[in-house]
């Protein structure tokens, strides 16, 4: 009988050994995996990344060419820039705010230009001075050039029937127009560039 139950305990100390390892393993192995799953709260942002930050990389034209004309280019992964008004922009910070948006800009109407084709065919050839459009507070015209030097593939017409975009969507759906600079070229026109974070530094913003 002794013989017995003395199996019988070797054979349970032996169960347990083979079958809690796995368990205690199985259990390390779910918290490793929680821990690279779950985020740390603590680390993550008040408010979720807009979809500006999560598909564009943010650049800015500052004081570009005047005092307080300050531009931002956002581009894309596929080359595309969108060229608008930051926020620190002359225009946005006066009383009232943009009231009109006007692409006829003497020789050429920029909104009635269209582009065809995957070669983009027609597409306006841009150097950075070049003037997409006047913007105006009242009768006092601002003039928004290019920023990149590049092919312009649409402006945006919306802003002439809405301009008030501008004042409360800038860098979304106020934007004034997209362009494609050649990849050869993009370098060059980024280190005429701040970035986002250069940016915040140089006009103070949070």
């Amino acid at each position: 009988m002794t013989e017995v139950l003395e199996t019988e305990e070797y054979a349970l100390n032996s169960l347990s050994k083979t079958s809690l390892k796995p368990q205690f393993k199985d259990e390390e192995e779910d918290e490793e995996l929680k821990r690279l799953l779950l985020p740390d709260i603590s680390t993550l942002p008040l408010s979720p990344p807009s979809v500006v930050e999560t598909n564009f990389v943010r650049y800015f034209a500052v004081d570009f060419m005047k005092p307080g004309h300050d531009q931002y280019v956002y581009r894309h992964a596929n080359g595309l820039c969108v060229i608008g008004l930051a926020q620190t922009h002359v225009a946005l910070q006066t009383e009232g705010g943009v009231t009109s948006v006007d692409f006829n800009v003497g020789k050429s109407d920029r909104s009635e230009f269209k582009v065809t084709g995957k070669r983009k065919k027609n597409a306006q050839h841009f150097q950075p001075n070049s003037i997409l459009c006047n913007v105006y507070i009242g009768d006092s015209p601002y003039v928004v050039r290019c920023c990149v030097k590049g092919s312009l593939l649409e402006v945006n017409n919306r802003l002439i029937q809405n301009p008030e975009l501008l004042n409360t969507s800038a860098d979304r759906d106020g934007y004034i127009a997209i362009v494609m600079p050649k990849p050869g070229d993009w370098l060059k026109i980024k280190e005429s560039l701040v970035t986002f974070d250069e940016f915040k530094k140089l006009r103070n913003l949070s």
